[in-house]
């Protein structure tokens, strides 16, 4: 009789620990919402620095409450400074990358976790690693028009300088006639940025395929066929590519048109 009690009590007492695990674990799960929305008032607010720590205080509430870590991090994302080069904005730079890391590595295809990673790369200036982005993002969500883009306006950006180095060097201004003068300075120019024109166009025009109003894809489009005419041949090839970028310019032009005359009938 005397062991059936013991038994008796330690099962009760188990069971009211268990309980108040289920109970802890209940409110702890309503904290931590309260703390996410308080966490998203805070965001919209724009008060970034407060938002981040409330989605903090949810995540140590609840660590699979994965909507505050995409918050978490996007609140870091949005105190960064483009370009500012100081302590703290390299630190928040870094607290965005490391929450969206974290989010990729429970949720590998969340497709906004992805595009904020390679815009963030973008932004501090380190193209290679946001073009890599960018492709990853494009091979599981080939329908990102904007990924398509910005790889062209890296590939772009990457060629654009160097040949207007090579030109300085030669005594060519930026709008002298093409194309590069000197065939050995071509050629080994040509080695590094045709490659980069030729995947930047095969991405812009995937951009205009998904989007075809898309002028800001057009108009890089133009952009990188004249990157490509100032390494070609000879005059013939210059000229070809040079009509080519004066096409998309026109395209650009009358996408623009259009979208402007419908954004009229629809104002009246």
């Amino acid at each position: 009789m005397k062991q059936m009690t013991r038994s008796f009590v330690t099962a009760a007492a188990l069971l009211a620990v268990m309980m108040a695990a289920g109970c802890q674990d209940k409110i702890n799960y309503l904290r931590a919402r309260g703390q996410l929305n308080n966490g998203v008032k805070a965001f919209q607010m724009a008060d970034f620095p407060k938002a981040a720590e409330y989605f903090e205080n949810a995540i140590e509430l609840d660590p699979e409450l994965l909507a505050a870590r995409s918050y978490r991090a996007s609140s870091y994302m949005m105190q960064y400074i483009p370009g500012g080069e100081s302590a703290d904005n390299s630190r928040v730079a870094e607290e965005a990358l490391t929450g969206f890391a974290e989010v990729l590595r429970r949720d590998p295809n969340n497709e906004l976790a992805m595009s904020s990673v390679a815009s963030l790369y973008f932004n501090m200036k380190e193209f290679d690693k946001a073009k890599q982005a960018y492709r990853d993002l494009v091979e599981k969500f080939p329908a990102n028009k904007d990924a398509h883009y910005t790889i062209g306006v890296i590939d772009w950006t990457q060629t654009y300088q160097p040949r207007l180095e090579v030109r300085a060097s030669l005594g060519m201004k930026a709008d002298d006639p093409g194309p590069i003068k000197d065939k050995k300075a071509r050629e080994e120019l040509a080695a590094k940025n045709l490659p980069l024109v030729e995947e930047g166009i095969k991405h812009l025009e995937k951009a205009v395929e998904i989007d075809p109003q898309y002028d800001a894809a057009m108009v890089y489009i133009n952009l990188l066929y004249r990157e490509q005419a100032d390494v070609s041949e000879g005059k013939e090839e210059f000229e070809k590519y040079s009509e080519m970028a004066d096409d998309w310019v026109q395209k650009a032009l009358d996408t623009q048109k259009m979208k402007a005359e419908a954004s009229t009938k629809e104002a009246f």
